[in-house]
C-alpha cells in the first residue's frame, strides 16, 4: 500500500472520529483495503495520526458494527468480506442495494441471485465472538480425559457452578450450583418442566401463557402434556396479573417473559412482579420466568429477576445462551426454587431422560464462562446492538399509523399496523423484495385475535445490509398504510 492509510484535517470543523470512520470506509469501498487485510493496532494508528486511541477504538467498533471490519479478541482487526466486491467508484453510503429473495420454487440459487436479508427475530450476531477463545475452549474440552462414569443428570458440577456465578453477576440471582439444571436450551427446559408438572399435579396441568406470547413454548407445553394452555392478556408492561387472577380454577403454572415481554417488549415493574409472586403463593402455582435476552438492556437499568424476589419457592428461572452466543450451541439452564416437590419431579424426569447436552459441549461452555469470554462478548455485542437499534429508530420511528415499540431491550422491534391484512401484505411484499420479517399474528395465543403488525430482528445482519433492508421496510409499510 503506497502512502498513508489515513490522514486527518485538524483545521476543519469535522470531528476527528467522523474523519476516521469515513476515511477507513472509503478505503474499503474503493478497494484500497481488501478483504482479509489487517489494520494497524489501535495504539499504533493513534500514534501515527496523533489522535486519542479511544477515537480509533470507536471508529473500529463502528465499522465492525456496519460489517466492514472483523474484530476478534487477541487477533488483528481485518477487513470483512463484503456482500459484493466494491468498485472504484462505489459510494461511501453503507446501505446495501435491494436484494431479490429466492422464489419459493427455486432449489439452488444461481450466481446472479442474492440471499434475502433475514430480519426475523431470534437471530443474534456472532461477529464479536472471540474466535480464538471459542476454538481453544472446544480444543481443551476435546483433549480432556473421557470420564468413565455416567454423565450427571443435572449437568456437570463445574458448569453448574459457573452458571450460578454468571447469574450472580449478570442478573443479581444468588443461587447454589445445586439449584441449577443444565438444559438443551429453552425448549428443552419448558419440556422438562411440563413433564415435571404432570408428576407434581398428578394429572394434566393447566398452564397460563401470555397472549400474544412465545409460540414455540406454547406448542412444547401442549405436546409434553400440559394439554390446556390458558391465554392471559398482556398490556404495555407485560402480563396482566388481574387477568390471571380472574381465571378459575387457577392454572398450575404460568409462563412469563417479565424482563422483555415477547414479542411486544414490555417490562414488568417491580410492584407487578411482587404481585405476580403473591398470586403464585396464594394459588400454589409456579411462575416460569423465561429470561431469554435480559443481558441486552438498552433503556434503564435491568430489573431484578423474579427468582431473586421469590421467598416462597414458586419461581423457576429459565435461561439460555442462544441469544448471548449462538443458537447452534443449544445450551441453557433452569434455576429451581426451594420447592421439594418440584425438585423431586425434575429429578425423576431427568433420571429417565438424562441430560441431553453432550459432555464436550458442557466442558467447552464451562471454559468460556470461567475465562471471561462470555462476559466480554456480552459487553461487545451490547454496544453493537445499541448501534443497530439506533438505525432501526432512525429508519422506522415516526411513521403515522405504524408505531414503533419493543426497543427498550433485546434484539427485535415491533411495527404496529392497523390490521392483520395490512401486516400480511407487508410481510409478502417484503419477502418479494428480499427482506424477511414476521407477522405479529404468529404470536397470538387465540387465532385471529390480538394486535397486528410486524416483528423484526436487527441483531444478525451487518449494518451495511440492515440499513438498506430498513429502507425497504419503511417503503412497504408506507405503501400499505396508503391503501
Amino acid at each position: 500500500m503506497d502512502g498513508p492509510l489515513l490522514t486527518v484535517d485538524r483545521t476543519g470543523d469535522r470531528p476527528l472520529g467522523v474523519q476516521l470512520v469515513e476515511g477507513l470506509r472509503r478505503g474499503i469501498l474503493s478497494g484500497r483495503l481488501r478483504t482479509g487485510d489487517p489494520l494497524p493496532s489501535t495504539r499504533s494508528l493513534a500514534a501515527e495520526l496523533g489522535v486519542a486511541r479511544s477515537s480509533v477504538v470507536a471508529a473500529y467498533d463502528q465499522l465492525a458494527g456496519e460489517g466492514y471490519l472483523e474484530v476478534r479478541q487477541g487477533a488483528p482487526t481485518r477487513v470483512a468480506p463484503l456482500a459484493a466486491p466494491p468498485s472504484a467508484s462505489a459510494p461511501a453510503d453503507p446501505a446495501a442495494p435491494p436484494l431479490r429473495a429466492r422464489a419459493a420454487g427455486d432449489r439452488d440459487g444461481g450466481d446472479a441471485e442474492a440471499v434475502a436479508v433475514d430480519l426475523r427475530p431470534g437471530r443474534p450476531s456472532t461477529a464479536r465472538l472471540d474466535e480464538r477463545a471459542w476454538r481453544a475452549a472446544w480444543r481443551a474440552a476435546a483433549r480432556a480425559a473421557v470420564p468413565d462414569d455416567t454423565p450427571p443428570d443435572f449437568g456437570s458440577p463445574r458448569l453448574r457452578a459457573e452458571i450460578a456465578e454468571h447469574l450472580r453477576h449478570a442478573r443479581g440471582v444468588t443461587c447454589s450450583p445445586d439449584d441449577v439444571v443444565v438444559t438443551a436450551g429453552t425448549s428443552d427446559a419448558v419440556a422438562l418442566l411440563a413433564s415435571a408438572l404432570r408428576i407434581v399435579v398428578g394429572g394434566t396441568p393447566r398452564v397460563g401463557v401470555e397472549h400474544p406470547g412465545y409460540p414455540s413454548a406454547r406448542r412444547v407445553l401442549e405436546r409434553r402434556g400440559a394439554l390446556e394452555t390458558v391465554p392471559v392478556a398482556v398490556d404495555r408492561d407485560g402480563i396482566e396479573v388481574d387477568a390471571l387472577r380472574a381465571i378459575c380454577p387457577a392454572p398450575h403454572a404460568v409462563l412469563v417473559t417479565p424482563s422483555h415481554q415477547y414479542p411486544l417488549g414490555g417490562r414488568l415493574p417491580v410492584a407487578t412482579r411482587l404481585d405476580l409472586l403473591e398470586w403464585a403463593e396464594a394459588s400454589d402455582a409456579l411462575v416460569l420466568e423465561d429470561d431469554y435476552d435480559s443481558e441486552f438492556r438498552h433503556v434503564g437499568p435491568p430489573l431484578p429477576a423474579l427468582a431473586s424476589l421469590d421467598r416462597s419457592g414458586h419461581a423457576v428461572l429459565i435461561g439460555s445462551f442462544s441469544k448471548v452466543l449462538t443458537p447452534w450451541l443449544r445450551l441453557g439452564y433452569l434455576v429451581l426454587p426451594a420447592n421439594p416437590a418440584l425438585r423431586a419431579a425434575v429429578a425423576a424426569v431427568r433420571d429417565d431422560e438424562t441430560c441431553p447436552v453432550p459432555g464436550i459441549a458442557q466442558a467447552a461452555m464451562t471454559e468460556l464462562l470461567a475465562n471471561g469470554t462470555v462476559r466480554r462478548h456480552i459487553a461487545a455485542a451490547r454496544r453493537d446492538y445499541a448501534h443497530r437499534r439506533r438505525l432501526v429508530i432512525e429508519a422506522l420511528d415516526g411513521i403515522d399509523g405504524a408505531p414503533l415499540s419493543g426497543l427498550d431491550g433485546g434484539l427485535h422491534a415491533v411495527v404496529g399496523l392497523p390490521s392483520h391484512a395490512a401486516a400480511a401484505h407487508v410481510v409478502a411484499r417484503l419477502a418479494a423484495d428480499g427482506v424477511l420479517v414476521t407477522s405479529l399474528s404468529e404470536y397470538s395465543a387465540i387465532a385471529g385475535e390480538g394486535p397486528s403488525g410486524l416483528v423484526l430482528g436487527y441483531a444478525s445482519p451487518p449494518d451495511s445490509r440492515l440499513a438498506g433492508a430498513l429502507t425497504r421496510v419503511r417503503k412497504a409499510v408506507g405503501e400499505a398504510l396508503r391503501g
